[in-house]
């Protein structure tokens, strides 16, 4: 789960993480006083789930407390369109004004999981502002790395060695420490996926500070943190993403015309690569998890017709909690109730394939099925031209 910028570094604070004064506005006409209370000068943020905001024209630094309210009511209710919210843009409902600082240096701090060790890793780089991803493109030894156990967290001798690394000031040590040791904490204890502050400042006065912050919040774990859950933003989601989450559906949007049901996430990547092998473009990943119900089924099918690119749908099941009569049933109700009229391809295999098989057939509904999953990508693929 995705959270917004303001939420980040208050969930940091808590933490011990230095950040500028601060205050979300949904009214332009609050944000020249607030501009005042930070001495006049202010910073007006666009609040989305995207990166690249600045470039996008969604950060401005105003003089004055009229140019503050000036530019928020520029930046409120504007479309911003940046490379990761893809050409439609994404809404402007919030903007942060935000104090300035006296920035001398920027830098960058991330946490993620690395898989290969089994840990989290802490990562720093001297080229703060700029995407992690195009610097380690460019030059990977310019990202410093520290993996560190998650029940002991961040040891302050790894966070001295990369502020070291990173060439801050002595003076600016401690203070260095003290918040790559804090983003560590935050990282384990909120059960995040993904903790970066991009830019962390060094100021004139050898003081560091989150001058950005992002938190990804791992969606399994919530259960845990029912606090957070508020924190979700519906208005920054795709509205077919939004609907499948409320009946247990792991769906994500993408760019193609063959839309996909799977049961099994692995199973569901190697569908989307094979259809690409078959030369189409896969229009979603939809995993329906391996206990589905046959209502479940029922929204998933529907769920993926409502995209109007899908020009043809295959599913992909393997029989195993989810059997495939269960499959079956769900997917002949869901085909009459929507007048289905795309073509529908159909692999399956597992538990009671026959008489999954049987209640395809004898639905009188025109579905074809697939041998394998060579056979199904190429028909649903020819199908969809």
């Amino acid at each position: 789960m995705k959270i917004h910028e303001y939420q980040a570094k208050e969930l940091l604070r808590g933490f011990g993480v230095a950040v500028p004064r601060g205050r979300v506005i949904t009214d332009p006409a609050e944000a020249a006083a607030v501009a005042r209370e930070f001495g006049g000068r202010a910073v007006v943020k666009a609040q989305i789930h995207a990166g690249g905001r600045g470039q996008g024209g969604g950060v401005k630094l105003a003089k004055t407390p009229e140019e503050a309210a000036q530019l928020a009511g520029q930046i409120l209710g504007m479309t911003l369109v940046t490379h990761q919210t893809g050409p439609e843009g994404r809404l402007v409902r919030k903007v942060l004004i935000e104090e300035t600082a006296n920035i001398a240096r920027e830098l960058y701090l991330g946490i993620v999981l690395d898989r290969g060790v089994g840990k989290p890793v802490f990562m720093a780089s001297a080229a703060g502002g700029m995407e992690i991803e195009e610097v380690a493109a460019k030059d990977p030894t310019a990202i410093l790395k520290a993996a560190f156990d998650a029940d002991a967290g961040l040891h302050p001798y790894q966070a001295r060695q990369l502020a070291f690394g990173l060439g801050l000031p002595a003076a600016a040590l401690n203070s260095a420490v003290k918040i790559m040791t804090a983003l560590a904490r935050a990282w384990v204890a909120l059960d995040c996926t993904l903790a970066e502050i991009n830019p962390l400042i060094l100021t004139a006065e050898n003081q560091v500070m989150a001058l950005d912050a992002k938190i990804n919040l791992d969606d399994n774990a919530l259960y845990r943190h029912p606090q957070l859950k508020e924190l979700r933003d519906l208005n920054e989601e795709a509205a077919l993403e939004v609907e499948a989450s409320q009946y247990g559906l792991n769906y994500i949007k993408l760019d193609g015309n063959v839309a996909c049901m799977v049961n099994g996430a692995g199973l569901a990547m190697a569908t989307m690569d094979i259809i690409q092998y078959a030369g189409g473009a896969p229009a979603n990943f939809l995993d329906v998890g391996g206990g589905a119900s046959s209502e479940q089924v029922r929204h998933a099918f529907e769920i993926l017709l409502k995209d109007p690119s899908v020009k043809a749908v295959l599913i992909n099941i393997f029989g195993g909690i989810l059997r495939c009569d269960t499959l079956a049933t769900g997917v002949v109700e869901a085909a009459r109730a929507v007048q289905l009229k795309l073509p529908l391809v159909i692999r399956m295999e597992g538990t009671n394939v026959a008489k999954g098989r049987e209640i395809l057939a004898a639905s009188g509904l025109k579905i074809t099925v697939a041998e394998g999953m060579k056979d199904a990508a190429e028909k649903v693929v020819a199908a969809a031209r």
